[in-house]
């Protein structure tokens, strides 16, 4: 099983709201962690990028108590995501993903692909808007202003919640 965001679907017990509905879905996760007769060949992960945020109680033994830290890529890791990310994509000759992943630092891999997309949509928003009738779709490109615009309205996952990439 794989949970994502486990932080949302199991705060700190006692951190919110006066509905117990908090306390009452770790528990329920909890009880059926610690199950009454030990399952073989089960496997449970969850990622999180709050793990100040999950409720201490998962991360005792038995239940998620092996931790694996995943650091903010580097240049190399950048550059190799968006190669992932924009593989099968008409680039531009003006794409140039080394600059891309020097201009990307303190960037993870959710934002690189984030950027990829938004990079590749604009793209077609534009070429649909130029030739609404066109039938000519071998001219089609991203280039480099598309991934200027699209960096320029992205922001860093560590922005958005601190402290990074935990993963349980």
């Amino acid at each position: 099983f794989f949970f994502d965001d486990i932080d949302a679907l199991a705060p700190r017990r006692g951190s919110g709201g006066d509905s117990h509905v908090t306390e009452r879905v770790v528990s329920q996760l909890l009880t059926e962690m610690d199950g009454i007769e030990e399952l073989k060949g089960v496997v449970v992960l969850a990622a999180t990028n709050r793990l100040d945020m999950v409720d201490p109680a998962l991360l005792r033994a038995g239940r998620f108590e092996v931790l694996v830290e995943l650091p903010e890529p580097d240049r190399v890791a950048r550059l190799a995501i968006f190669e992932v990310h924009t593989r099968g994509k008409p680039l531009a000759p003006d794409v140039d993903l080394d600059s891309l992943a020097d201009q990307t630092d303190g960037l993870v891999g959710a934002d690189i692909e984030a950027i990829c997309r938004r990079a590749s949509m604009l793209a077609i928003r534009e070429f649909v808007e130029k030739k609404p009738e066109a039938t000519d779709y071998g001219s089609f490109r991203v280039a480099k202003r598309h991934f200027a615009k699209a960096m320029a309205a992205q922001r860093p996952a560590s922005a958005r919640s601190a402290p990074r990439a935990d993963a349980l």
